[in-house]
């Protein structure tokens, strides 16, 4: 009976895991890269601000699902840019998120 109990309590922790093992922005680093990427995007005149935001969203969580809190933490380094190889597995990451015209 006592096992019962303890697999009920462990389930919903047992499903937290793979949320736990998504990286985390460093603070504000997601709010800033949609702030950036939608100023880029908008230098585009055939992208409407609803595109330039929803291409920046799902772009920002592309990073997120890919990426580690170290990798992020890089990629926003605006002292030193973060080298090609991060840049190429960033842009990989992204291309699923081509604005919809």
């Amino acid at each position: 009976m006592r096992l019962k109990h303890l697999l009920a309590l462990a389930a919903p922790f047992a499903l937290l895991l793979p949320l736990s093992a998504q990286a985390a922005w460093p603070e504000g680093g997601k709010n800033s890269f949609q702030q950036d990427c939608q100023k880029g995007a908008m230098q585009n005149p055939n992208v409407n601000p609803a595109q330039a935001k929803a291409h920046c969203e799902c772009g920002a969580n592309a990073l997120e699902k890919n990426f580690s809190k170290e990798e992020l933490s890089k990629l926003m380094d605006r002292n030193t840019p973060p080298d090609n190889a991060l840049l190429a597995k960033a842009q990989s990451a992204i291309q699923s998120c081509k604005v919809v015209k």
